[in-house]
């Protein structure tokens, strides 16, 4: 049966958590995820603000997945969190590289993701479940297409369990990816990282950034729709819908909404998927 989960970011304010855990948790609750993730922010920067968020969820006995980087901290501040997080029933985490916070500039030297999976596992044995990233077009700082492949052979092969990939929409990148890992030994579960249209401008600023590619006729139809927001909230739906049913009944282990807080559209097309 393939898993469903859902992201969340920290928010930035009591009003933003309060309205997180208050509405828009139950209602995707209700959809029975596997899982909800919480993000962690460059360098840590969020880490107080993650750490409540994932308190608060496991407070309400809900499985949750808090990201994880080494970014700016020690070793003596990551392994403290990962023995709180223990101690709250936590057994699942995301092991990233992570992003150095604007302003650090080389002040501290980033970790990559194999060595943070490695030091989970040493400190923690096989406690935790852990995820790592993939990207199906690669990742924009890779130096070739082989190379990012060969980086996620690494921290599947230091002990991550699995791996959520970047958004994509392109659905041929995806199925390509896995051929190409298996050709490389690459054996355990890459799940669908999902990302529902909502603000397209906002959208294609954040693809321009991370290198996911929009095909050119969703871009082209959504600017016919012009100020049309209901017609682009609909287009949106049934797009990512179709995306997510061709991924499901092509073996796609998994799916990962990167849900930006917001109950809608992930439930619907959660709810249009029958699952």
């Amino acid at each position: 049966m393939p898993t469903i989960s859902f992201e969340y970011f920290p928010p930035k304010t009591a009003d933003g958590k309060t309205a997180l855990l208050e509405r828009t948790t139950p209602a995707l609750q209700a959809l029975d995820p596997g899982f909800f993730s919480v993000t962690y922010g460059a360098g840590g920067s969020t880490r107080d603000s993650t750490f409540g968020v994932v308190s608060a969820l496991r407070e309400r006995d809900i499985d949750v997945a808090p990201h994880l980087s080494f970014g700016g901290d020690g070793e003596d501040t990551i392994r403290d969190l990962l023995q709180r997080y223990r101690e709250m029933g936590v057994r699942r985490l995301v092991a990233l590289r992570g992003d150095m916070p604007s302003g650090m500039g080389g002040a501290s030297q980033l970790v990559y993701a194999s060595q943070l999976v490695s030091f989970i596992r040493e400190h923690t044995g096989d406690h935790f479940h852990i995820e790592v990233a993939a990207y199906p077009e690669i990742h924009p700082q890779a130096e070739s297409y082989d190379s990012d492949l060969r980086f996620l052979k690494e921290k599947l092969d230091a002990g991550a369990d699995s791996a959520i990939t970047q958004y994509f929409y392109n659905v041929e990148s995806y199925f390509y990816f896995l051929d190409q890992c298996a050709a490389i030994g690459i054996d355990k579960p890459i799940v669908a990282g999902i990302m529902p249209i909502t603000n397209f401008a906002n959208l294609a600023r954040f693809s321009r950034n991370c290198g996911a590619e929009i095909p050119r006729w969703i871009c082209q139809r959504i600017e016919g729709f012009g100020n049309d927001q209901e017609s682009i909230r609909q287009f949106g739906i049934d797009v990512v819908t179709q995306l997510c049913q061709t991924l499901l009944e092509s073996g796609a282990p998994g799916l990962h909404f990167y849900t930006m807080n917001q109950i809608e559209p992930t439930r619907q097309i959660r709810n249009n998927l029958g699952l």
